[in-house]
């Protein structure tokens, strides 16, 4: 018997209630980004070695035989007209970040990811891999034993997989070799840009900056900028101007604000979110469809062929009948939170709520639905 049910109430959901004390503050470097201060992509492409037996497929994977054959022939090796299929390497992307300032020599950190038809990459070796900026040049080479957070195992008529054992990371294996050329130290001006735009929290952004100095050193230009006159400041350099205000403490002023994620069934509510007064009731249907297949085969000896009767049930229940409550107007956090439970629903079932009293006007707070 194949049984199928449909009902609200299928997944386990979850509700985050995100109530930040008015006095919550963060320090300016988790509030903004330096303008000209971050990072550069770095991508490869390599190879890796080593690997027991879950490698690409030499079929499959042509490319990788023809990566193998060059790396082969560079070491002394001649493969040219050679027939071999190992089942120990694997193609990879090798993806990195070039951090802000890094000086050659430097080492950061690279991920690898299979390519071809290998199923894991764990105990492999990347061999060295040449890291291209967008400009095409290089600024890194990686290489080192890759750390892989998955595992499978596998029989002959059965395969588990737990996690992605077809990627990996290589904690410090890149070694910079090239310096990304910025002169910081003729910066004049320099701009701050809000991670999450907004007028309040670029005006106190301001207004701390310059009490810090007493004077009037920042400028808000719009709700994601504030321009820093470094020589106002009086400081030796950029870098000693930005160490003094980066640690300073702001109270970022947040919109009010409802996320709804419809595949998890996660709901974050935000502190300032208000409703206008309002009545809900909720109710639903649960689908029931049981597959009871039937086989008919002919009597013995008789002419015919076996076939299958499908034979199906289908009944549509109503949902218990509910309350009907009422949410008064300017009505907080809380009240949502605790006039939703007075009607016995399941966060999923919120998520519903929550659009119809969206869609009537009376949720004063911005709903994104993921």
């Amino acid at each position: 018997m194949i049984r199928y049910i449909l009902t609200p109430f299928l997944l386990a959901c979850a509700i985050v209630l995100l109530s930040p004390s008015a006095d919550a503050s963060v320090r300016l470097k988790d509030l903004v980004e330096f303008d000209g201060v971050r990072g550069n992509d770095l991508v490869g492409y390599g190879l890796v070695v080593g690997l027991d037996g879950t490698g690409d497929g030499m079929r499959n994977s042509p490319f990788t035989e023809d990566m193998l054959s060059n790396i082969l022939e560079r070491l002394g090796v001649n493969v040219t007209g050679e027939q071999f299929r190992p089942r120990n390497v694997a193609a990879v992307i090798v993806t990195a970040t070039l951090p802000p300032f890094a000086r050659a020599g430097g080492r950061v950190d690279v991920t690898v990811s299979a390519i071809g038809d290998a199923r894991s990459l764990l105990g492999g070796t990347l061999v060295m891999t040449p890291l291209n900026g967008a400009d095409g040049a290089i600024y890194a080479v990686a290489q080192g034993a890759i750390i892989a957070g998955g595992a499978a195992a596998e029989g002959q008529a059965a395969r588990e997989v737990r996690g992605v054992p077809t990627s990996g990371s290589i904690p410090l294996g890149a070694r910079v070799e090239r310096e990304v050329d910025f002169d910081f130290t003729s910066i004049e001006r320099i701009r701050l840009a809000l991670r999450v735009p907004d007028l309040t929290t670029a005006l106190r952004v301001e207004q701390r900056i310059n009490a810090e100095f007493n004077r009037s050193v920042a400028m808000m230009t719009d709700a994601g900028t504030v321009v820093l006159d470094l020589r106002q400041t009086n400081m030796p350099s950029a870098a000693h101007a930005l160490a003094r205000i980066e640690n300073l403490r702001i109270t970022p002023e947040v919109r009010a604000r409802v996320v709804v994620d419809q595949r998890s069934g996660t709901i974050v509510i935000g502190e300032d979110v208000r409703i206008s007064r309002v009545a809900v009731a909720q109710g639903g249907l649960t689908l029931r469809v049981e597959e009871t297949p039937l086989v008919v085969q002919p009597n013995p000896f008789a002419e015919g062929e076996t076939v299958v009767v499908p034979r199906t049930q289908a009944q549509i229940e109503d949902a218990p009948p509910l309350a009907l409550a009422e949410l008064r107007e300017g009505t907080t956090l809380s009240d949502i939170v605790a006039g939703l439970n007075a009607l016995g629903v399941a966060p999923r079932d919120m998520i519903d709520i929550l659009n119809s009293i969206n869609a009537a006007g009376a949720l004063h707070a911005e709903l994104l639905v993921r």
